[in-house]
């Protein structure tokens, strides 16, 4: 760019970062009757002004970049207007989904017209990443419109879970892109994304779409029967046929069962617990015991508490209620359920204190990728997107965020059908009053970024766990220990001083490749954020 290159020389940086709207005559309106290089050009010549022109041409810049973004998310958009109109199943959600896309998409059209606003980074960053949530939307909205696809989602362990992290992603563009609004669009977007009604309208679609599922469910495997009666010469058709009415069942039989989620954190009773039988410990630690048990019809793991600190009743109750309210912010199906605390014996010299968790019976993730178990590249793919979506709920849960602070891959737990949940940080104040300090182990270092390596000063933050968090993708794509071997010495000299990347298998597919390559970046910056691994994964997962 000629004109570009020319007053680049000519002028500071600092000339470019000034508010563009506020600074120069030129609306977005107005800039679209310019959109050739030849015209800018011809526009800059005919100018005196040399800072005008220095902001007309990166006002020119910036515009174009954003145009590029802007037309594909509003023909999304209407993709999925019409879409939620053919889905056979979850009808409530997405149609929801559809509306909120709308006052969306009618906000991108105000950006358009009006321009980014005082915060032209954030409102293009907010226009990036809703156009990658919309075309994850895209994709989970079309398997709803397939009649042939419900047998699939028969075999889903967490029905329709897809909405929830949709919506918050949608809510996050929301976020970003009212930087650019004035204050009356900015109330009307408020009113559709207002969290406590938000939560309310997604609880109502959630069980009016499950009625409707049980419903359409029922009369599939009425189908099945009748098929199996009219087909059986064919063999294959046959045992598809049995094999389809199990999953049915299965589903249909888990979802008169009460919703994990729903359950309150409280103080849990003795006498509501029961331990299967023996009564023995499935792991033993320095500091607890662990049991697997049952507790309101739900499996459990029940952690039991054997080396304690000088913490009465009291005081546990005290630190237990201030760390409910923040625990319910973090209820998702990718995040442990915490069911409670019990207090056994409460008058005698030494109670005993247990916390009561849901149960994944494949243990951790380390584990399971330890095993013998078969791990085919969509399995693994579904394994990083569950993982995601668990510190995705984690990051974007309070205003002030919140941090795991110890990401690795036995943070993670494994249940049924390799569904993988985010451990590790649940009452984690309850949890450190009942034990003793625990040195740290030097395995942590494998997940540290190159800039906690150099200084272990270094403020940890979002993008430390981001890096922390593409090696723990890095472990399920090869199911290797990373820097195997190594010393802390050989770590920070691979990690800070070669910069280096372990290598990952030749067949693991490109755009998880891609993907696990961006969260071990060097620089900070160039490492996604955890709702665009989000709606990256999906993609990459409904691909496979």
């Amino acid at each position: 760019m000629y004109a570009w290159t020319q007053l680049k020389g000519k002028h500071q940086m600092t000339t470019m970062t000034m508010d563009l709207n506020y600074k120069t005559h030129f609306t977005i309106k107005e800039m679209t009757k310019h959109r050739s290089l030849k015209s800018i050009t011809t526009l800059l010549h005919e100018s005196s002004n040399h800072n005008e022109l220095a902001l007309i041409c990166l006002f020119f810049v910036v515009f174009q970049a954003v145009m590029d973004i802007i037309e594909p998310i509003l023909t999304i958009a209407e993709k999925l207007y019409a879409l939620c109109e053919e889905v056979k199943a979850n009808k409530k959600r997405c149609r929801r989904l559809a509306r909120r896309v709308s006052a969306l998409a009618n906000l991108v059209k105000v950006v358009k017209s009006r321009g980014f606003g005082t915060n032209p980074n954030q409102v293009q960053k907010g226009l990036q990443e809703l156009k990658e949530t919309l075309e994850s939307a895209e994709i989970v909205v079309r398997k709803y419109t397939l009649l042939g696809y419900l047998k699939l989602i028969a075999k889903a362990h967490d029905l329709g879970e897809e909405f929830i992290y949709l919506n918050e992603r949608l809510n996050d563009a929301a976020q970003l892109l009212s930087l650019a609004l004035q204050v009356e669009h900015r109330e009307s977007l408020d009113k559709v994304f207002q969290e406590n009604i938000r939560r309310r309208e997604d609880e109502e679609d959630r069980q009016s779409d499950c009625q409707e599922f049980m419903k359409l469910l029922q009369s599939l495997v009425q189908e099945a029967r009748e098929t199996n009666t009219t087909i059986d010469v064919v063999k294959n058709t046959v045992e598809q046929t049995h094999s389809d009415v199990q999953n049915i069942k299965e589903l249909l039989e888990s979802m008169r069962k009460p919703c994990v989620n729903m359950q309150d954190i409280r103080e849990i009773k003795s006498e509501e617990l029961t331990y299967d039988i023996p009564v023995k410990p499935i792991i033993t630690s320095s500091q607890f015991e662990l049991y697997k048990g049952t507790y309101n019809k739900f499996t459990v793991a029940i952690k039991r508490y054997t080396c304690l600190l000088n913490t009465s009743p009291s005081e546990l109750r005290c630190i237990f209620k201030k760390e409910v309210e923040t625990m319910r912010r973090f209820e998702s199906p990718n995040i442990l359920r915490m069911f409670g605390i019990c207090v056994q014996d409460e008058n005698a010299p030494n109670p005993s204190y247990m916390i009561v968790m849901e149960y994944c019976e494949k243990g951790n993730l380390r584990q399971v990728l330890d095993s013998h178990c078969r791990l085919p590249w969509d399995r693994k793919t579904q394994m990083c997107l569950d993982a995601a979506q668990g510190l995705y709920r984690l990051h974007q849960s309070e205003e002030k965020f919140k941090v795991h602070g110890s990401i690795q891959s036995s943070s993670f737990l494994v249940a049924a059908g390799y569904r993988v949940k985010l451990g590790g940080f649940e009452l984690a104040k309850t949890e450190t009053s009942l034990q003793r300090n625990k040195p740290k182990k030097s395995s942590s270092l494998y997940y540290s970024c190159p800039q906690h390596l150099k200084n272990i000063n270094y403020p940890y933050n979002k993008s430390c766990e981001i890096y922390g968090f593409g090696i723990v993708l890095w472990e399920i794509a090869t199911r290797d220990i990373p820097f195997k071997g190594c010393s802390t010495e050989e770590i920070f000299q691979k990690v800070y001083g070669e910069k280096v990347m372990e290598p990952l298998p030749p067949d693991c597919p490109k755009g998880l490749s891609e993907l696990i390559n961006a969260c071990r970046s060097f620089e900070p910056f160039q490492r996604p954020t955890a709702g665009v691994l989000v709606d990256k994964l999906r993609k990459i997962a409904e691909e496979e």
